[in-house]
């Protein structure tokens, strides 16, 4: 698994997923565009939308040719030119009530109509995207022409990388192997010792500091002579042995007792976040006021009692053994899932091309730089961390690129030949489970209206489709014992 261990394998489509849009010809959009999935070689207009044509193209790319008809582009553009009314001083109106033919006689029509196509192009796509009814992997080239003359539409065409098809083996009645659930009894001593530190005191002792004991102290801390901000201290309390403090610091604390005055000489790293300290030697007057060791509770009926209100050791201990044992049977029951999709891709044909894989692979990248930045973690902080480039990252993570496209091929074909339809009713329930508690079916028949008018509506009818194709998969799958799908694999894995 590559450092980058993230979208290990999907169980439906890849959902609506923002891409920088990278453009060819004489516009570039720099918008955030979607993704969708398979394409076909046809004409379909929406009502009332934009007209696309799809055509195949080699390498599992295709080319979708998108036309905005002019009513809409009217409406986008008096939309923009509204918005620019609120905006501007004209006079003879009131701040922010210009009308929209006075923005465009104002402003001009052109420039009107170019923040007009900026601000209507995300929709387009995605509208056009649905439309043709793809599921992209990569970050598009989208080509917009010129801007059209007043009363014809608008064209812009759109080249990327799709999910590519797969040829379908044995796909019902797959053996695979499961493992048995068993619960260790390391992992419960383990656990009994977590709830022991847990409970645990910190207790004066009349004696040195030693390792893992608490030193309760004051310091002050000077560079050259000065005492610098942030360097005072009064009660702080610090594990030696634990490693929180500036290196050495620890170290020089060892075998101080309650009362001791200590002078701590240390050296700033070079890292270090204030940088006005970084790299430079300080000293700290420090002032030991009281040692304290860590106790441990004893494994008894009295600790049970404390940690969970048990009446004994050995109840405490069989509800710890079940809890392991319910996450056990989880963990088997989504690895059985995940071996017996893979089960099945083995038994089906599929050409994935390299530039594909290598497009997934940085799409899985930037799903990685998001999740780090909801975290509040700085993408280029994290390959500091792992001292890798981007590129190296991306080019680690291939592999699990093209496991990722084989299975959504595979899973993808299986919703074909199954026809599997999905009800209004499943995506209420689908939305329902990822709406906050309190949601009213107002608020869901709503969030459903909206996704309906983005598109994205077909991006949740194809993942719980593929959802459905795992559940059948997984349904009639034959479960072996571990040990025997093992040495199968070992025997037929070529190479071994």
């Amino acid at each position: 698994m590559s450092a980058m261990a993230l979208h290990r394998w999907p169980i439906g489509p890849v959902t609506i997923q923002a891409r920088s849009c990278s453009a060819t010809g004489r516009r570039r959009t720099g918008r955030k565009l979607p993704q969708r999935r398979r394409a076909a070689n046809v004409t379909r207009p929406m009502p009332n939308g934009v007209t696309t044509k799809t055509t195949e193209l080699p390498d599992s790319r295709v080319r979708v040719e998108v036309e905005v008809p002019t009513e809409a582009l009217e409406r986008e553009l008096k939309t923009a030119a509204s918005e620019l009314g609120r905006e501007m001083r004209v006079p003879g109106f009131r701040s922010g009530k210009v009308p929209p033919e006075v923005v465009l006689r104002q402003v001009g029509r052109e420039a009107v109509l170019d923040e007009a196509v900026r601000r209507g192009l995300q929709a387009w796509y995605e509208e056009a995207l649905a439309d043709a009814g793809i599921q992209t992997v990569g970050d598009p080239q989208v080509d917009l022409s010129d801007l059209p003359e007043q009363g014809a539409p608008l064209a812009f065409t759109i080249e990327v990388g799709v999910v590519p098809p797969a040829k379908l083996g044995e796909y019902k009645g797959v053996e695979v192997g499961r493992r048995e659930p068993k619960v260790d009894d390391e992992e419960v001593k383990a656990e009994l010792e977590r709830l022991r530190e847990s409970l645990a005191s910190l207790e004066t002792v009349d004696r040195a500091a030693g390792d893992a004991d608490y030193v309760v102290m004051d310091y002050v801390g000077s560079v050259d002579g000065e005492q610098f901000e942030g360097g005072e201290g009064r009660g702080q309390v610090v594990e030696l042995g634990s490693g929180r403090l500036i290196p050495g610091f620890e170290e020089q604390l060892k075998g101080a007792s309650a009362g001791d005055e200590r002078t701590v000489e240390v050296t700033f790293p070079d890292d270090y976040p204030a940088e006005q300290l970084a790299g430079k030697d300080a000293s700290f007057a420090v002032e030991v006021k009281e040692i304290k060791e860590k106790r441990l509770p004893e494994l008894d009926d009295d600790f049970a009692i404390e940690a969970g209100g048990f009446d004994s050791l050995d109840e405490l201990r069989g509800e710890i053994e079940s809890r392991i044992a319910q996450a056990e049977e989880r963990a088997i029951e989504a690895e059985f899932r995940e071996a017996a999709v893979d089960a099945v891709v083995a038994q089906a044909q599929v050409e994935v091309p390299k530039e594909l894989v290598h497009s997934k692979a940085h799409e899985m990248w930037h799903r990685t730089a998001h999740r780090l930045q909801a975290q509040g973690i700085n993408p280029e902080q994290y390959l500091q961390m792992t001292g890798k480039t981007e590129e190296e990252l991306v080019i680690e993570s291939e592999p699990d690129a093209e496991t990722a496209l084989k299975r959504e091929a595979v899973l993808a074909a299986i919703v074909e030949a199954e026809a599997f339809e999905v009800t209004d009713d499943e995506i209420e329930q689908a939305l329902r489970a990822s709406a906050p508690p309190d949601a009213s079916d107002k608020q869901l028949k709503r969030a459903l209206k909206r996704a309906r008018a983005q598109g994205a509506d077909e991006a949740l009818r194809e993942d719980i489709a593929m959802r459905k194709a795992v559940d059948l998969v997984v349904e009639n799958a034959k479960p072996i014992e571990a040990e025997r799908a093992a040495a199968r694999e070992k025997i037929w894995t070529p190479g071994s």
